[in-house]
C-alpha cells in the first residue's frame, strides 16, 4: 500500500470517527446555531480577536478537510460578527479552506484518477489552461455544485493555486454575502428553505452562466470587429469551399458531398497533391525497387545464388511513374465530379470570409477550407542557388542514376531516400547536423536504421552543419562543419530533405488577419478554426504533423464542424496518430515516446520484446528490431508504442487500435494471433507486461497448494 493510499484512508478513517463519534451532526441544525451563536456572541464581547481568529481558523480547517456545515458556519458568521466583518472572515477563510482541500485532494488522488484516465486528464487540462478561470468561476456561482466537489474535481487538473484562490475568493463572494447576510437575520430563519429558494437557485445558476456566455459574446464581437470592412452576402451560392486538393482537401470535399451539401474544390496544379506525384505513392514505389535489389544480393542467405542486380534506372522511374498513373484515377476530376463535387481548376484567393475569387469569378460560400499543404524547404546556405539541386518534389524527374549523391538532411526523407539510391547503385552520403538520425524518433530505433543505411554503403556524416555549396564541372562540392573541422564532399547531384514548410502566402491569409503561428503553419483552435469561425484549415498548412493520415483526420473534424459546427463541433485527437518510417527495418511509432516522457517528467514503464526471439521473423531472416510499449506505471494502460523492424507500418496498427479505444495490454495478450506471424510479436510484449506483473505471492500459495495435493 503507498502512502498516500495510507494517508487517504487514514483521513477517512478518522473523519468518519469524529462525525459519529461525537454526533457532529447534532450541531449543525438550526436550533444547535442559535445556541453556539448566543455562547459566541457572550464570548466576542470579551475577547474580540481571540473569537475572530478562533472562528477564521476552525472554517479553514472544516473546509480543509471537507466536512458537511459550511452554510451553518457561514450564518453563523453573520449572526456573530455582522455584515461587513463577517464577510470578511468567511470570504477568506472559505478562499483558503477550499484551496487547501485542493491541494489536499490534488496530492491524494490526482496521481491514481489521471493514471486511470490519462486521455481525459489531458485533455482537461488543455480546457483548464486555455479557459479554466471561467469554468472555475462558473461552477463557484452555481449553488447546484457543491463546494467540496468542485475542490475534487479541480484537484485533478492543473490549474496553478494561484488562480486557483483568486478565482474562488472573487466567484464565491456573492454566495457568501446572501448567507452572511441571512446570518445577521438568524432569528428570523428557521430552515435553509429561506435561503435556497428557487428564485435565489435560479438567480445564481445565471449568474454562473456568465462566464461562459460572456465569452461567447466577446468572441462574437472581436470576429465582428474583424469582419466589419467585409460585406457578408444574404445568401450563399456554396456551403462549402475547399482550397486545395491534396489528401485534406480531398477527404473534406468528399465528406461535404456525401452529406450532401454544395462543395467546391478548388487546386491549381493537380488532384492528388504531393502525396500522390512527390510523396508517399513514387518515394514508396522506388523503395520497393530498391528492396527487391537488395534482395537479390541476401538471397545467399536462402539457399539461392546471389546476384549483383543490374539496374536499369529509367525503367525503374518508368515504374514509379506508372504506380502514380494507376492510383491518379482514384483522384481525378472525374471521380469527384461524380460523387458531387464542383472540381474548379485555377488559383484561388479569398477575399472575405464568404468570398473565394478564381478564374475571375466569385464563389460565394458559408464556409472555406484551407487546405494547401506544404513544399520542400530550403535553406540558406551560400552558393546552393548556384546549382540546380534536388528536392522530394523534383526528384522524380531524374532519368539518370547519379553516381555520387548527397543527401542534405537526416529526417524520414533522408534515410528513406538514401537507402534506396544506394541499394540502386549510387554512392551515397548523407549529412546532417543533429548528432543522430531520426531525432524525433526512438534513439534505439534510429541506431537500427544507421547501421542499416552503413551497411547498405550510404556513408553518414553526423553532427555536421551544411556551410557552403559550389559548383564543379561534374556538379558540386558541398563544404561542411563537422567533429573533425571543416570537411567537403563532391558530388553529381545534390537532394536538399531538411523538411517541409506550410504553403501559408499568395491567397489572401494576410488580408483577412488569419495568423501564421512561429511554426509556419496557420494558427487554429481545437475545432481547426482560424480567427474567422467559419474559416478552417487542415492538412500540412495547419500541423502538427505531416502526415497524409493525420491530413484526412483533420478534413473529417474540419469538414464536419464547417458544416454543422452550429450544433456541434468536434475537437481533434491527436493521441493516437500512427507514424512510419519506411527503411529497412521500418521505424513506426504511435502515442508518447520516451524522449517525449523523460522531457515531461512523466513516470511510465518499459516493456520490450525483441524480435530475434520470433519465430516468424527468424524464418523471414528479418529477426532484427524489436517492439516498446510504454504504460502507466502498475497498470496495462497503453501511453504508447514504438515498432522497429520488417513491416513495422502494420504492426504499430494494433497499438493505435489499443490506445484509440483504451484497450489495455492483458486485452491485446487475450486475443488470439495467427501463428506464425509477425504479428505474434505484438502479443509477446503483452506477454512480457504480463510476467512482470505476475501476483508473485499468489504464485507461491498455488506452489503449495500443488504441492499439498500431491502428497
Amino acid at each position: 500500500m503507498s502512502r498516500k493510499t495510507l494517508v487517504a484512508l487514514s483521513l477517512i478513517s478518522l473523519s468518519a470517527i469524529a462525525w459519529f463519534g461525537f454526533d457532529l451532526g447534532q450541531h449543525l441544525t438550526f436550533g444547535a446555531l442559535a445556541n453556539l451563536r448566543d455562547a459566541t456572541q457572550s464570548r466576542y464581547a470579551d475577547a474580540p480577536l481571540m473569537v475572530a481568529l478562533g472562528y477564521f481558523l476552525v472554517y479553514v480547517i472544516l473546509t480543509a478537510v471537507s466536512f458537511p456545515g459550511a452554510a451553518i458556519m457561514t450564518l453563523l458568521g453573520g449572526a456573530v460578527f455582522g455584515l461587513g466583518l463577517g464577510t470578511l472572515l468567511v470570504s477568506f477563510a472559505s478562499t483558503l479552506g477550499a484551496s487547501a482541500a485542493m491541494l489536499l485532494a490534488r496530492y491524494l488522488f490526482r496521481d491514481v484518477v489521471r493514471r486511470r484516465f490519462s486521455a481525459q486528464a489531458e485533455r482537461i487540462d488543455a480546457g483548464v489552461e486555455a479557459e479554466g478561470a471561467f469554468y472555475l468561476f462558473a461552477l463557484r456561482l452555481v449553488p447546484i455544485f457543491p463546494f467540496f466537489a468542485v475542490n475534487l474535481a479541480m484537484s485533478l487538473t492543473s490549474m496553478r493555486t494561484w488562480t486557483y484562490m483568486w478565482v474562488s475568493q472573487l466567484s464565491m463572494l456573492p454566495a457568501t454575502l446572501v448567507f452572511v447576510n441571512a446570518g445577521t437575520e438568524l432569528a428570523a430563519l428557521d430552515s435553509m428553505r429561506g435561503i435556497l429558494a428557487p428564485e435565489f437557485i435560479a438567480s445564481f445558476t445565471a449568474l454562473g452562466l456568465l462566464p461562459l456566455v460572456s465569452k461567447r459574446v466577446l468572441n462574437h464581437l472581436r470576429t465582428s470587429r474583424l469582419q466589419r470592412d467585409f460585406d457578408k452576402p444574404r445568401s450563399f451560392d456554396r456551403n462549402l469551399v475547399v482550397i486545395g486538393a491534396g489528401a485534406a482537401g480531398l477527404v473534406s470535399s468528399y465528406i461535404a458531398a456525401t452529406v450532401r451539401a454544395k462543395v467546391t474544390l478548388i487546386e491549381r496544379e493537380r488532384m492528388g497533391g504531393d502525396c500522390l506525384y512527390t510523396g508517399c505513392v513514387p518515394s514508396k514505389a522506388l523503395l520497393r525497387s530498391a528492396t527487391i535489389a537488395s534482395h537479390m544480393r541476401r538471397a545467399g542467405e536462402f539457399g539461392i545464388q546471389a546476384v549483383e542486380p543490374e539496374i536499369d534506372f529509367p525503367a525503374v522511374m518508368r515504374r514509379v511513374h506508372a504506380s502514380i498513373a494507376k492510383i491518379e484515377p482514384h483522384d481525378s476530376v472525374e471521380r469527384y465530379t461524380g460523387l458531387g463535387v464542383e472540381c474548379i481548376a485555377g488559383e484561388a484567393r479569398i477575399v472575405s470570409p464568404w468570398s473565394v475569387e478564381v478564374n475571375g469569378e466569385t464563389l460565394t460560400t458559408r464556409a472555406i477550407i484551407i487546405a494547401t499543404g506544404a513544399r520542400p524547404a530550403v535553406p540558406a546556405i551560400p552558393g546552393l542557388d548556384q546549382i540546380e539541386f534536388l528536392t522530394s518534389d523534383s526528384l522524380w524527374s531524374l532519368q539518370t542514376l547519379p553516381a555520387r549523391l548527397v543527401i542534405l538532411g537526416g529526417g524520414p526523407i533522408g534515410c528513406e531516400l538514401a537507402q534506396a539510391f544506394a541499394r540502386l547503385g549510387a554512392k551515397v552520403t548523407l549529412v546532417e547536423r543533429s548528432e543522430r538520425l531520426l531525432a524525433r524518433d526512438d534513439e534505439a530505433g534510429a541506431i537500427l536504421v544507421a547501421q542499416a543505411l552503413s551497411a547498405d554503403g550510404v556513408e553518414l556524416r553526423l553532427g555536421c552543419e551544411a556551410s557552403a555549396v559550389t559548383p564543379t564541372p561534374s556538379g558540386g562540392e558541398l563544404r561542411y562543419l563537422g567533429p573533425s573541422g571543416e570537411q567537403s564532399v563532391e558530388f553529381d547531384r545534390l537532394l536538399v530533405a531538411v523538411g517541409r514548410v506550410p504553403n501559408v502566402t499568395g491567397f489572401g491569409l494576410e488580408e483577412l488577419g488569419i495568423k501564421v503561428g512561429a511554426s509556419g503553419v496557420v494558427e487554429t483552435d481545437a475545432y481547426l478554426q482560424t480567427v474567422h469561425p467559419n474559416i478552417y484549415a487542415c492538412g500540412d498548412v495547419a500541423g502538427p504533423f505531416q502526415f497524409t493520415h493525420t491530413a484526412a483526420h483533420q478534413a473529417w473534424h474540419a469538414c464536419v464542424n464547417a458544416l454543422f459546427g452550429g450544433w456541434r463541433k468536434f475537437a481533434v485527437d491527436y493521441s493516437a496518430i500512427p507514424r512510419v518510417t519506411y527503411t529497412d527495418p521500418e521505424v513506426a511509432a504511435v502515442g508518447l515516446g520516451v524522449a517525449e516522457a523523460h522531457a515531461a517528467n512523466r513516470a511510465i514503464e518499459l516493456t520490450e520484446y525483441g524480435l530475434d526471439d520470433l519465430d516468424r521473423a527468424i524464418v523471414e531472416g528479418e529477426d532484427r528490431g524489436f517492439v516498446k510499449v510504454l504504460t502507466e506505471p502498475g497498470s496495462d494502460r497503453i501511453l504508447g508504442a514504438v515498432v522497429v523492424g520488417a513491416h513495422a507500418g502494420e504492426l504499430i496498427a494494433e497499438f493505435t487500435l489499443a490506445i484509440r479505444n483504451s484497450i489495455g495490454l492483458k486485452k491485446v495478450l487475450g486475443t488470439v494471433h495467427a501463428y506464425p506471424t509477425l504479428m505474434e510479436a505484438n502479443k509477446y510484449v503483452a506477454g512480457n507486461w504480463s510476467k512482470a506483473h505476475a501476483p508473485q505471492r499468489l504464485l507461491q500459495w498455488l506452489a503449495r497448494y500443488h504441492q499439498w495435493l500431491r502428497k
